[in-house]
């Protein structure tokens, strides 16, 4: 007895070498590696700006002197919103009559008492207000309250060494030099309608130091220290920095707008003897 015969057709056979096809490239695809994951982006951390010393407040005043003296435009980068703590010294020596009028207005100094043996630490804040109008020569603030930074030369915090001889000049020890020009400062501003807190209005900012018992006091040997704390605000340019000359042979005097928060009088060794804050 003959077998049946199975005929294939040849669409069926098409049909199967695709099925066998189809299912060989799903098991190369299942066994193909998967792409390594691209490594995440690096992420970068974008700390707070330093806060700004006596000593990078004047370096950034030396370069906007240089800039304003040279005729250059203000370099781009802006101090405005840094924060600051300066800490100026004051009272290095002997402290001066209280009826001396030799104290400046917006320094601080070291004063003896009228009727008293006691010694007074004093500041009062300069007037600023009409000095410092905005580019379009309208106020820019309703007041500014002025600070000055003595001896911008010297970059420590402390006070300058007594000198009796000047150096490289023929002069008898018993003269005594002019008084160098005030050159950098602090402006305290005070927006229109804004808070006044703050705001001195004339009034002096002092301290009384009194002795043990019947002894008088003994000034710090060290001098004092002011302390002036804050944000750096900007004037109607955007710098933070202002310099100003009256002929090209005279050192521009430079002001730096802020924000004060915070002023104290410290000794010598740090520790603070008083403070306001607004």
């Amino acid at each position: 007895m003959s077998e049946p015969t199975v005929l294939i057709r040849p669409s069926a056979v098409a049909l199967a070498a695709s099925l066998l096809a189809l299912a060989a490239c799903q098991r190369e695809e299942a066994v193909a590696p998967a792409p390594a994951p691209a490594p995440p982006p690096p992420v970068v951390v974008i700390g707070p700006s330093p806060v700004l010393d006596r000593n990078g407040l004047l370096q950034a005043v030396d370069q906007a002197a240089s800039d304003y003296a040279a005729g250059r435009a203000a370099a781009d980068e802006t101090f405005a919103g840094r924060r600051f703590l300066i800490r100026q010294a004051f009272g290095c020596g002997l402290p001066v009559d209280s009826s001396d009028p030799g104290i400046e207005e917006g320094t601080a100094g070291l004063v003896k008492g009228g009727r008293t043996s006691d010694l007074e630490l004093t500041l009062t804040p300069a007037d600023w207000t009409p000095a410092l109008p905005s580019d379009n020569g309208s106020a820019a603030w309703e007041a500014a309250e002025g600070f000055w930074l003595p001896w911008p030369w010297l970059r420590a915090d402390g006070c300058p060494r007594p000198v009796t001889q000047p150096i490289g000049v023929d002069r008898a020890p018993t003269e005594t030099a002019p008084a160098a020009q005030q050159s950098v400062g602090l402006a305290a501003v005070f927006d229109t309608d804004g808070s006044r807190l703050g705001r001195r209005k004339g009034r002096a900012y002092q301290f009384i130091l009194r002795g043990e018992g019947q002894q008088a006091p003994v000034p710090d040997a060290g001098g004092y220290r002011l302390v002036l704390e804050g944000r750096m605000a900007a004037f109607s340019d955007g710098h933070a920095i202002r310099c100003r000359a009256t002929q090209p042979e005279q050192r521009p005097v430079c002001v730096a707008a802020v924000r004060l928060e915070r002023v104290a009088f410290e000794d010598s060794g740090g520790q603070t003897l008083v403070e306001w804050r607004s």
